[in-house]
């Protein structure tokens, strides 16, 4: 199983970057091999295609991480009964779960913390644009 942790930190900043919305970065890790960290940026996003892709190419604890981001329950059962507790404890660190932000804090992980920060303003974001009428679709 793949984990966040396997990445070097500079790889890591991109991706964050890429989170953010930086195309540069997003390319970045596109061209140098990191295509599933773009794919789970993506992901993030709300890309279903970008889903699939990480369940295609051999990266199914990362297309599960981001529904367990989306607290879906079966995805934060999977991760927890397939021994990924660290994108377990990230994705309740994203949820904004106490203990989980805690931990990545006790623990000195900044760069995680600015992922995490960073990922709970897509998911209001997400949130909102739900709840906007005006985006509602007419039938």
């Amino acid at each position: 199983m793949h984990s966040l942790l396997d990445y070097d930190p500079k790889v890591l900043v991109a991706f964050h970057k890429s989170l953010e919305g930086d195309r540069k970065f997003s390319d970045f890790l596109m061209s140098n091999g990191y295509q599933e960290l773009e794919a789970l940026s993506s992901a993030i996003h709300s890309n279903e295609a970008a889903l699939q892709w990480l369940l295609d190419n051999g990266y199914p604890e990362f297309a599960v991480l981001s529904n367990a981001i989306d607290n879906e329950e079966n995805a934060i059962a999977w991760l927890d009964r397939n021994g990924c507790s660290f994108l377990s404890l990230f994705a309740a660190a994203c949820r904004k779960e106490d203990k989980a932000i805690k931990w990545f804090a006790d623990n000195d992980l900044r760069l995680f913390i600015l992922m995490i920060d960073t990922i709970h303003h897509i998911l209001l974001y997400q949130s909102w644009d739900s709840s906007d009428f005006h985006k509602f679709r007419r039938s």
